[in-house]
């Protein structure tokens, strides 16, 4: 965050992605940056996971230059990555956590931050500090639902099933490689995408239009054979899957069972219209 302005480094898994953080610090002057916003595994795109050290380095980074590490974690707080947190599953503290959904499994709605100590006593301490505030801000109800839901989730080992259950999902997954459109699957936890190309053998994507093409065929189908998965082309075309997290290998089955059906009659339909 630069100023109150946004700046993005682009989405690469490049081991040189946490030098282009320091990069962008640096082009801008360190003392105008507030902050660096990250999610655990990258949501826009389709699930890429950061490689080993990676977020390691980017705290040294933030460490060095005084700029606050963010780890947004609207999507993968909660055991959505097998882990509580994201720093849990990759090893990293960061100095704020954003959080929504998962805290009430989607019964309530509810957003919120966690600061790290010394981020909490400069807010009660401060005494020229812009407060603000909004007219549903600290709900009760919600509050009582995230905290009865952290609660049964903690009792009944939640996060300890999907832990215990990811690498089955992915095996899973991995089986509808033999489709002859997909092309990738990545992720971990319960939050994976299988990436699709129009010839996977020969590493040749879908050309945007192409990919817009094989989106809108998918995402009808996927709700008409009883499935709510994510068909998304901001970038390559892909399925992306967030089961609940109490799913197993029943679950599982069902889930690849429907996406090679609805993949199938995706592209003989884009075929038979010329589309591909």
């Amino acid at each position: 965050m630069l100023n109150g302005l946004t700046r993005h480094v682009p989405i690469t898994t490049d081991p040189d992605a946490a030098e282009a953080i320091e990069r962008v610090i640096l082009e801008e002057g360190p003392e105008t940056v507030a902050a660096v916003f990250l999610e655990p595994v990258q949501n826009s795109g389709g699930c890429f996971v950061p490689f080993d050290g990676y977020w390691q380095r980017v705290r040294e980074i933030c460490d060095e230059y005084g700029v606050l590490l963010v780890s947004d974690e609207v999507i993968c707080a909660f055991g959505r990555l097998g882990t509580w947190f994201g720093g849990h599953k990759f090893d990293y503290v960061p100095d704020m956590i954003t959080f929504a959904k998962g805290a009430t499994s989607g019964y309530a709605p509810l957003g919120g931050v966690i600061t790290r100590p010394h981020i909490a006593e400069a807010v009660k301490e401060g005494g020229d500090l812009f407060w603000h505030g909004i007219t549903f801000g600290g709900h009760p109800v919600s509050c009582a639902v995230a905290l009865a839901n952290i609660e049964a989730m903690d009792a009944e080992g939640i996060v300890d099933h999907a832990a215990r259950h990811q690498d089955l999902f992915r095996e899973k997954l991995e089986t509808l490689l033999e489709h002859p459109i997909a092309a990738e699957v990545r992720g971990t936890g319960y939050f994976y995408a299988v990436e699709l190309q129009k010839d996977p053998e020969r590493g040749i994507p879908f050309n945007s239009e192409e990919a817009a093409d094989i989106v809108a065929r998918l995402k009808p189908v996927l709700l008409r054979l009883g499935m709510i998965a994510r068909a998304d082309g901001r970038g390559a075309p892909i399925l992306q899957y967030s089961p609940p997290l109490i799913a197993g290998p029943d679950e599982f089955d069902e889930i690849v069972r429907i996406s090679r059906e609805a993949l199938d009659i995706a592209w003989a339909e884009m075929q038979a219209d010329g589309g591909a």
